[in-house]
């Protein structure tokens, strides 16, 4: 039976937005479903959290510029050491940005674009016949793809809704910014959570982290969580971990929250737990498609239990990057249209973390390429101290580990340090183009740069291989001995 479209979409959500531009410059024929969720996470409190920092990285610097001596203020000079930061431009210039990128990825471009965008929400009707019904419109399709995206997950607990939070969205909306208190707790371990623990203790507030986890951070490497957990709390930052958050009351028009032994006084609570799939109203268990409260049941190629309907992004659960959101979209397309031949590959995707120092991480962890591959794993650390260039800015707190294995053959590289976002992509190229280490080696940076780590790395890496080899260690020192001994 013939079928009006070779790829349906369900999702306005950026990467549901991704995928449509996708398969519609493969000439498929696509339809793209609203599919509105209220509290609908749009991505944006990335922008918006980003500005933030760049803004605060702007005061940073300049009450440093101030008091290294470089410059001097005369007594009539208006400028001031110690600028203010107005919030509400800072949120100004993000919406501004927000709304250039608006244009670029609107369901209005979608449209000129051949796509048949459809407003409203729908369901899956019951097999044998499948279908998506949007307002008693029946859209038949070779292929289904899921992309509604997510909400902010909240904690159940019954007295949170009575006393009162914000997500991380809400801190966006009107004025909540400007007015919060100056006493906040944020429950989470998520880089969000991270973030925005940072930016808030560099405005001057007492911020609390409460996680449940042994550790914030909990999926990087241990060795980088800690780093960062220790410039936490050296900016002042109070993280309590292990301690799970067992209830929250109002007294005297404060907030209290009990986590794990302690109970904490704050002006607000903020939610940055992750976030919650919408899946909800689709009538997903009609059309045998399996899902839990984490999320709908994926295989590597992005079906679901359905083989005609692939999942991308936030529904399959946990927390995801846009990026990565996006790579799965991509090959979720591929295989929707033609045929479930590619699969996801996380190892060589790139992932950053927006704190100073900035975390980039690629591949594996240490511990998960020793249970995979034993004793042919080995470690390689350069610090940014050594960096010249780090030391002209005066950022030289962080390292690079890099993870391989005794051939040469990347594992995973963890970078913790100034502007590491920047340059994680080389390792992630090596890694995807399947590149040995020695060519990073052998690849010099212009003088000086922050990159100029990767290529200290790597040069220690080689060094250290060389006095592994015993045999060829020998050999070259034979070589040059007999060789002075030969000269005239």
């Amino acid at each position: 039976m013939a079928v009006d479209y070779d790829l349906v979409i369900i999702g306005a959500s950026p990467e549901g937005i991704f995928a449509a531009a996708t398969a519609a410059s493969l000439n498929a024929r696509v339809a793209l479903v609203e599919q509105p969720f209220k509290g609908h996470l749009s991505r944006s409190d990335a922008i918006y959290s980003r500005t933030l920092t760049r803004a605060i990285g702007f005061s940073k610097q300049f009450k440093d510029v101030s008091e290294c001596g470089w410059f001097s203020f005369s007594s009539n000079s208006e400028i001031t050491p110690t600028p203010s930061i107005q919030l509400g431009e800072v949120q100004s210039w993000a919406k501004q940005v927000l709304c250039y990128q608006a244009e670029y990825n609107s369901l209005a471009i979608l449209a000129s674009l051949g796509v048949d965008v459809i407003m409203g929400s729908g369901s899956f009707c019951e097999l044998p016949r499948q279908a998506f019904i949007v307002k008693e419109r029946r859209l038949r399709s070779r292929a289904y793809l899921i992309a509604t995206g997510s909400a902010p997950t909240i904690l159940d607990l019954d007295t949170l809704e009575q006393i009162g939070y914000l997500t991380t969205a809400d801190l966006w909306q009107e004025n909540n910014l400007e007015s919060i208190g100056d006493r906040l707790a944020i429950l989470g371990e998520t880089p969000i959570a991270v973030e925005l623990a940072q930016n808030f203790a560099r405005l001057g507030k007492d911020i609390y982290i409460i996680s449940e986890s042994q550790r914030i951070l909990p999926a990087e490497d241990p060795e980088v969580s800690q780093l960062i957990q220790a410039v936490l709390e050296a900016e002042g930052v109070k993280i309590l971990t292990a301690s799970p958050v067992t209830q929250v009351k109002s007294i005297e028009r404060k907030k209290w929250v009990q986590a794990g032994d302690r109970a904490v006084e704050v002006d607000e609570i903020i939610l940055a737990l992750g976030r919650s799939p919408n899946i909800q109203g689709l009538n997903l268990e009609k059309v045998d498609v399996k899902f839990g409260i984490r999320g709908i049941k994926l295989n590597k190629k992005l079906q679901t239990t359905n083989p005609r309907i692939y999942a991308c992004g936030d529904v399959a659960g946990g927390y995801q990057f846009l990026h990565i959101a996006q790579y799965e979209a991509s090959i979720a397309v591929k295989n929707a249209l033609f045929a479930p031949y590619f699969h996801v590959d996380y190892r060589t995707i790139p992932w950053a973390i927006f704190t100073t120092p900035q975390l980039g991480r690629v591949g594996m962890t240490e511990a998960q390429a020793r249970k995979r591959y034993g004793k042919d794993v080995f470690v390689v650390r350069q610090y940014f101290k050594s960096i010249t260039f780090a030391q002209v800015l005066g950022e030289n707190t962080g390292f690079c580990k890099l993870v391989v294995r005794s051939n040469g053959e990347i594992l995973g590289a963890h970078l913790v340090g100034s502007e590491a976002a920047e340059y994680i992509g080389t390792i992630a190229l090596a890694l995807q183009q399947k590149i040995k280490l020695r060519a990073i080696a052998n690849l010099f940076s212009p003088f000086p740069t922050l990159s100029d780590i990767l290529n200290k790395s790597a040069r220690e890496w080689q060094r250290a291989n060389l006095n592994r080899n015993k045999t060829l260690h020998n050999f070259l020192k034979s070589l040059f001995i007999c060789r002075r001994n030969w000269s005239s």
